[in-house]
């Protein structure tokens, strides 16, 4: 099964930028897509590429937020957020169920400028997130999630840890919520397959970042522990463009 992950940054950004080319070629069973900032009538005039089956969750905040799966494996359940309204008003949680995992599609919120959201995002957010995903587990089956989860986990995962210290998505407290979520029982399928620096997924719109791969890795496929012996690879796509995030991938045997 191939799953691709990918923030698009306005899904009706991104159809200007050849996102439907893009979900025509890559081939992928299944495609979530995070910062979707559309409902669905925004969208209700596209013809999405041939076989997909789209699952909105969007923010009740208009041009905000927002998540969307495609796909092309019918599930045999698809449930909307984590049932916590407090998380879910802002549509980013899908959970879909496949006969061996489930999968969940998740962007998860970002500490912002001055930290302004840090104790939402680590004291709220992660732990209910962390509860979902090993209440799926229980349930009887292992658990693949990806999304843009807004944190660069080690130092070897953005090109300047030095100077970014304290900003979002890089602080103590981010960094040590995705170490006990990972040792809880789950794995980082990328480290999986390249154990060097210089990979990201999003780079900032200024200074020319991306054409000097000065970025930051923050978008993952991470799976439960038992799904490591079924992991065929795991990939970035630095070279697609159409959102300042790129698209990942993960194959499963």
């Amino acid at each position: 099964m191939k799953l691709i992950s990918w923030n698009v940054n306005g899904i009706r950004a991104a159809l200007k930028k050849g996102f439907l080319d893009y979900m025509r070629d890559c081939d992928a069973d299944v495609i979530c897509l995070q910062e979707t900032k559309a409902h669905a009538g925004d969208v209700q005039h596209v013809t999405w590429a041939a076989g997909y089956e789209p699952h909105w969750h969007s923010a009740l905040k208009k041009g905000y937020s927002g998540t969307v799966i495609f796909t092309r494996v019918k599930p045999k359940s698809v449930t909307f957020g984590i049932g916590v309204p407090e998380h879910d008003n802002e549509g980013r949680v899908i959970t879909m169920e496949f006969p061996k995992f489930w999968l969940v599609n998740v962007y998860q919120p970002n500490s912002q400028r001055g930290l302004a959201r840090l104790d939402y995002r680590t004291k709220a957010w992660d732990p209910a997130f962390l509860a979902h995903i090993k209440k799926l587990e229980k349930a009887g089956k292992p658990v693949v999630f990806c999304g843009d989860l807004n944190v660069a986990h080690e130092e070897i995962d953005l090109a300047n840890p030095k100077s970014n210290r304290r900003n979002a998505g890089f602080t103590d407290e981010e960094r040590a919520n995705f170490s006990t979520l990972l040792g809880s029982g789950f794995v980082d399928t990328f480290r999986e397959f390249e154990k060097g620096p210089g990979h990201y997924t999003w780079w900032s719109n200024m200074m020319n970042c991306r054409a000097r791969n000065i970025g930051w890795r923050v978008d993952y496929f991470v799976v439960s522990e038992t799904l490591r012996p079924a992991l065929k690879r795991a990939w970035i796509s630095p070279e697609v463009m159409g959102s300042d995030h790129c698209p990942i991938g993960l194959e499963l045997k």
